[in-house]
């Protein structure tokens, strides 16, 4: 991209190419940008590229994105996560199906807007995204079929675990499967250690081989992480790569 020391309609300059460079596009994350930057910046993205992803939309960008593309785009919203896919008619990913398999899992029902971030970013990736959500360790029962699932009939590269207060479950499932995990702590907790600190703290202290972690809430680093590793395994079973790189 060249740079233009008059272009100041958002002082952005957003990596078009990134998605081709990296293998993980590029998402705005708008919770403190102002709504007309975060216009400015999916408009680039949707003409250079044909699709635009924001995180973190603000009530007043959300009904901004729906007037203003309503006739140039077609909006995917989630409102859990509050995210939004604008995408050019006729606009086809040719990567999308082609990726790895990702697993995606929470203790809570309260963990799943920090997990639906991770698992578009995933799809956004060309990734097959499987879920199974509350099934925590208050009730570590409920966590047998779905894993049975995941690991067999869905054969997950990798698997994401989102879980706030104590943050116990990634490291329970690091513990008993044979692909990576990667530990997504949430902002859920009471008191000391709440906001998420105590889950951070005792993933990253995991004694289970096997497991990575990402920020807190940081939804977006774990989708991009989880999914470069489900892509990378699945050009190494298509021949696209050798196992070794």
């Amino acid at each position: 991209m060249t740079w233009n020391p008059n272009d100041t309609a958002s002082n952005a300059r957003p990596d078009l190419d990134r998605h081709l460079r990296k293998g993980v596009p590029e998402v705005v994350i708008a919770e403190r940008k102002t709504v007309e930057q975060s216009l400015d910046i999916a408009r680039r993205f949707l003409q250079a590229t044909g699709r635009a992803i924001l995180s973190r939309v603000p009530a007043d960008l959300e009904e901004r994105l729906r007037s203003e593309f309503e006739a140039e785009a077609e909006l995917e919203w989630l409102p859990g996560p509050r995210a939004a896919v604008l995408r050019s008619p006729g606009h086809a990913d040719e990567n999308h199906g082609r990726g790895g398999n990702v697993g995606v899992i929470t203790a809570g029902t309260s963990d799943i807007a920090c997990a639906e971030e991770a698992a578009l970013v995933c799809r956004e990736m060309g990734c097959v995204v499987h879920t199974a959500y509350d099934v925590g360790v208050a009730g570590l029962h409920r966590l047998w079929e779905p894993l049975r699932h995941l690991l067999g009939e869905a054969r997950v590269d990798v698997l994401i675990v989102a879980a706030g207060m104590d943050g116990a479950l990634p490291s329970v499932i690091s513990g008993l499967v044979d692909v990576p995990v990667v530990g997504l702590p949430t902002s859920v907790g009471y008191g000391l250690g709440g906001k998420g600190e105590a889950a951070l703290l005792s993933m990253l202290q995991t004694c289970s081989p096997g497991m990575a972690v990402v920020n807190i809430d940081n939804g977006i680093g774990a989708g991009a992480m989880a999914g470069l590793i489900a892509n990378r395994m699945a050009a190494a079973r298509q021949g696209r790569i050798g196992t070794s790189g």
